[in-house]
C-alpha cells in the first residue's frame, strides 16, 4: 500500500482520539479555556454522562469574529504569544481542543467579545464548519457539544455508565475548582441538584473555604497548612492530620502552576512525608500547590496535559517533604478522636427521649424502691470499663500539673489505659501507643545523634527460623547494626543475637526478628535505605514499649504524660493509632445533656 497524505477529517478524528478520550476530557478542556479567558463565574451543565450534552457557559473576555472563525482549526490557538514552548503560563497551549472535539460531535460556540457590537456564532459537525453568523450573548462564551463520538461510533462502546462518566466529569470540575478558589462554579445536570461553590477570598483562608467545600467538613477540621518556598520554588496548601486517612491514593490534589496534575513525583514524595505516620495501607488526604517559574516545568509532556517533568525534580520532592514533615511535627499532637465531635459520637445513645419526657411516666420508674431491670440502658454499657487497675485519687495534685497539656494522671484501667485530668476536661491515653512514639522518636534522634547505643548480651539469644527468612536477615544485618540489633547466621536455619538496642531494655528477640523478617519480605530493593531503616525503628519501637496489660505506678503514668508532651507526633503511634482521645467538660455535658 503507498504511502498517502490523510484527509483533514481524518486527521482530527485521529487527533480527538488523543485529546477527547472521555466526556470529563471534553469538560476539562473547555473549562479550562473559560479560566485561559479570564472568566469569574463558569457554569457545567450535562446530560447522560456527556454524551448527550455538555454546555460550558462562562463570563470570561469572548472572542471576536475573526478570533472565532479561527478559533476552530487545528494548532490555532491565543495563548502562545511568542512561540516559547518553556513559557507556558496558561491551562491550554495546544490548539488542538475545538478542532478534536467538533470532529467527532456536533459543537456549537456562541461568544461576544467587549470590542463587538453583538455576539457571534459558529457550529462544526464532525469536522465540518460552517460560517459564523450574528447571535445574542450580553457577555463571555457558551459552548455546547451534543452527541458526543455520533462521528466514531465505535468509540461509545468503550464508554462506561452514564452515572460513571458523570461522576468523572464531577471530578474534573472539583479539581480544577480546588486549583481556582477565586473563580465561582456551578455544576448541573444528570437528574441532580445544582452544586454551586461560590468564588473564595485570596490567600489561605479562602483556599480552605473552597477546599472545605469540595473535600468535605472532616478534611477542613483536621487541616494542616503547610508552606515552604526555596530557590524560586514554593510549595503550599493543606494536609491532613495523619488520622483523617483513605485506603487509596485518590484523595490527594495536586496543582503545578495551577494546573492539576497526577505526578508519581510528588505523590511519592507525599508518601515519605507521612511514612512515620500512617500505616501502609493508608494513604493521606492533602491538597499541595506547587508554584515555579515557568522555565523550571515542562507541561508539554501528555496530550491531556496531566504529567509535568521539573527541571530540578529532587529540589522540588524535597520542599515537599519539608514543607508536610513541619506541618504535622507542629500539630503532632492532633489526632482525629479528638476532633470533628468523633468522641461525642462514639458515647452518645443511639435514641435520646423526648425533650418533654416525664420519667416518671417510664415503665422502668421503680416500683417499691426497687429499680426495675431494664433500667439499665444498654448504652450504658460501654461506661462499663470494670475495677480501676490502679487507683490515684488520694494522691495531692498540684494545680500546675492540671494546667498541662496531657494534665494529671488520675487512674489505671483495664492495665492498658490511663485516665488523666485537665483544668477543663479529661483525657484517656493507651499507655502502649503512647510509648511506642516515644521509643521510636528516640531510636531517630540517637540514629541522628552519635548511632544507638547497645547492649551486649552476656549469653547470645538463638532464633530458630527456616533458611529463606535467616538469609533475608542476615543480607540486612548492616542496617539492623545502625539500630544497635547485631545478629550473625547460626547455621542453615538459626540467627544469633548478639547485642540489641540499650534503648529497648529486655526485649523478646525472637518476637522481633520474626516481625522484622516479615517486613523485609515486603520490602522493595528500590526502597531508599532511609525508609528502611524507619521500618526497622518502627518495628522496634512496637517492641520496646510498654505493653497493655502492664499495671503502672502513679509516678510512672505521669512521666509517661510528660515525655508525650516533649515527644513530636506524639498525637498517634508509629501505625496511624491515636494515642489519646479528650473529652472537654463541655463535651461531657453534652452527653449528659445539660447543654
Amino acid at each position: 500500500m503507498p504511502v498517502r497524505q490523510l484527509p483533514e477529517t481524518i486527521v482530527n478524528r485521529i487527533a480527538a482520539g488523543e485529546v477527547v478520550e472521555r466526556p470529563a476530557s471534553v469538560v476539562k478542556e473547555l473549562v479550562e479555556n473559560a479560566i485561559d479567558a479570564g472568566a469569574s463565574r463558569i457554569d457545567i451543565f450535562s446530560d447522560g454522562g456527556g454524551r448527550r450534552k455538555i454546555v460550558i457557559a462562562d463570563d470570561g473576555s469572548g472572542m471576536t469574529a475573526a478570533d472565532l472563525a479561527l478559533a476552530v482549526d487545528r494548532h490555532a490557538t491565543s495563548k502562545l504569544d511568542d512561540e516559547d514552548l518553556l513559557q507556558i503560563r496558561t491551562l491550554g497551549f495546544r490548539g488542538e481542543a475545538l478542532p478534536s472535539i467538533g470532529a467527532v460531535a456536533r459543537l456549537s460556540i456562541t461568544t461576544r467579545h467587549a470590542t463587538e457590537p453583538h455576539a457571534w456564532s459558529l457550529r462544526v459537525e464532525g469536522g465540518d464548519k460552517t460560517p459564523i453568523a450574528p447571535a445574542a450573548l450580553t457577555q463571555g462564551t457558551r459552548v455546547e457539544v451534543a452527541d458526543l463520538f455520533f462521528a466514531t461510533p465505535a468509540r461509545l462502546k468503550f464508554l462506561k455508565t452514564d452515572r460513571t462518566e458523570a461522576e468523572a466529569i464531577r471530578e474534573v470540575v472539583r479539581r480544577l475548582a480546588m486549583a481556582r478558589p477565586d473563580v465561582a462554579f456551578t455544576l448541573a445536570g444528570e437528574e441532580r441538584a445544582p452544586v454551586t461553590w461560590a468564588a473564595a477570598l485570596p490567600g489561605a483562608p479562602g483556599q480552605l473555604i473552597r477546599l472545605g467545600d469540595i473535600l468535605g467538613a472532616d478534611f477542613r477540621a483536621n487541616a494542616i497548612e503547610v508552606r515552604a518556598e526555596r530557590e524560586g520554588v514554593i510549595v503550599e496548601g493543606f494536609a491532613a492530620a495523619p488520622s483523617l486517612t483513605k485506603a487509596n491514593a485518590l484523595g490527594q490534589y495536586l496543582f503545578v502552576n495551577g494546573r492539576p496534575v497526577r505526578d508519581k513525583l510528588i505523590l511519592g514524595a507525599v508518601r515519605a512525608a507521612y511514612s512515620d505516620y500512617l500505616p501502609r495501607d493508608r494513604h493521606p488526604v492533602v491538597a499541595l500547590f506547587v508554584t515555579l517559574d515557568a522555565r523550571e516545568v515542562d507541561a508539554n509532556v501528555h496530550p491531556a496535559k496531566t504529567e509535568v517533568r521539573f527541571r530540578n525534580s529532587g529540589l522540588v520532592r524535597a520542599l515537599i517533604v519539608h514543607a508536610l514533615k513541619e506541618g504535622l511535627a507542629r500539630e503532632g499532637r492532633r489526632t482525629a478522636a479528638n476532633s470533628a465531635g468523633s468522641v461525642i459520637s462514639t458515647f452518645r445513645p443511639a435514641s435520646m427521649p423526648p425533650a418533654n419526657w416525664d420519667w416518671r411516666s417510664s415503665p422502668s420508674y421503680p416500683v417499691g424502691g426497687s429499680a426495675a431491670p431494664s433500667f439499665a440502658e444498654r448504652a450504658q454499657a460501654a461506661f462499663d470499663v470494670g475495677a480501676p487497675s490502679a487507683d490515684i485519687r488520694p494522691t495531692e495534685v498540684t494545680p500546675d500539673l492540671l494546667d498541662r497539656p496531657l494534665g494529671a494522671a488520675r487512674t489505671q484501667i483495664h492495665e492498658t489505659y490511663i485516665v488523666s485530668q485537665t483544668r477543663d476536661g479529661l483525657i484517656v491515653i493507651d499507655q502502649h501507643a503512647a510509648h511506642e512514639r516515644i521509643v521510636y522518636e528516640r531510636l531517630k534522634a540517637s540514629l541522628d545523634a552519635n548511632g544507638v547505643q547497645r547492649q551486649i548480651l552476656l549469653i547470645p539469644d538463638i532464633v530458630e527460623m527456616d533458611e529463606a527468612t535467616v538469609e533475608r536477615l542476615v543480607a540486612r544485618a548492616e542496617e539492623l547494626a545502625k539500630f544497635g540489633l547485631v545478629i550473625e547466621s547460626f547455621g542453615p536455619g538459626a540467627v544469633a543475637v548478639r547485642e540489641t538496642p540499650s534503648l529497648l531494655g529486655k526485649t523478646d528477640a525472637a518476637g522481633l526478628l520474626r516481625d522484622l523478617a516479615e517486613h523485609m519480605a515486603e520490602w522493595d530493593e528500590a526502597l531508599p535505605l532511609e525508609r528502611r531503616l524507619m521500618h526497622v525503628a518502627a518495628t522496634m519501637a512496637c517492641h520496646g514499649s510498654v505493653r497493655a496489660g502492664r499495671v503502672l505506678k502513679p509516678e510512672e503514668m505521669n512521666a509517661l504524660l510528660r515525655e508525650m508532651e516533649a515527644t513530636p507526633n506524639s498525637g498517634q503511634c508509629n501505625h496511624g493509632r491515636p494515642t489519646y482521645v479528650e473529652l472537654t467538660l463541655a463535651d461531657i455535658e453534652k452527653l449528659f445533656g445539660r447543654r
